[in-house]
């Protein structure tokens, strides 16, 4: 009798190729780690601080999680619309409370850090502003002039808004 269901072996097997590939191609950024079994490094390098990124029509903001860390362990720059966001994670395993502590679980990031945002949009880096609250860093960049959504008034026929207007007040004097 012939067996329709392959051996259990092909399964890890598959189950093994699988996994390999999503860590090698199709999961990247801050998920790679998640797929991966292992791994080298600290944590802060496999699982960069993550972000959230968007913009209103007066500004972009970017909001990052960084549980932990204080307002002088982060430094932000923009340079060419590019905003990097770089700094320090202390390792609470050197901490003064964990030493001769016996570790069976040790995940928190910790390290240095570098996270780079290319902006779509062109934002002015000088209006800038910076709060860290609660372990959150909220970064607001207001859009340059040029970047800013702009009412163009649409105009019949190419004839000018004056020239209707002078039409108008001709008819009314006609009339009478």
């Amino acid at each position: 009798m012939v067996n329709r269901f392959p051996a259990t072996d092909e399964f890890v097997s598959l189950r093994d190729a699988m996994d390999r590939l999503m860590a090698e191609s199709f999961v990247g950024g801050p998920f790679r780690s998640l797929w991966s079994a292992g791994g080298t490094g600290n944590s802060a390098t496999r699982m960069p601080l993550p972000l959230d990124v968007y913009a209103t029509s007066d500004e972009v903001v970017i909001i990052a999680a960084a549980p932990g860390m204080r307002p002088e362990d982060l430094e932000v720059t923009i340079n060419q619309g590019t905003v990097t966001l770089s700094g320090q994670m202390r390792d609470v395993a050197s901490a003064e409370e964990a030493k001769g502590a016996t570790w069976y679980l040790h995940e928190l990031p910790h390290g240095t850090f570098r996270r780079s945002v290319t902006l779509p949009i062109e934002v002015d880096g000088s209006q800038a502003e910076a709060t860290f609250e609660h372990g959150v860093l909220r970064l607001r960049l207001p859009k340059a002039e040029q970047a800013k959504p702009r009412r163009i008034e649409v105009r019949a026929g190419g004839s000018q808004p004056e020239a209707i207007s002078a039409g108008s007040k001709d008819e009314t004097t006609s009339k009478s």
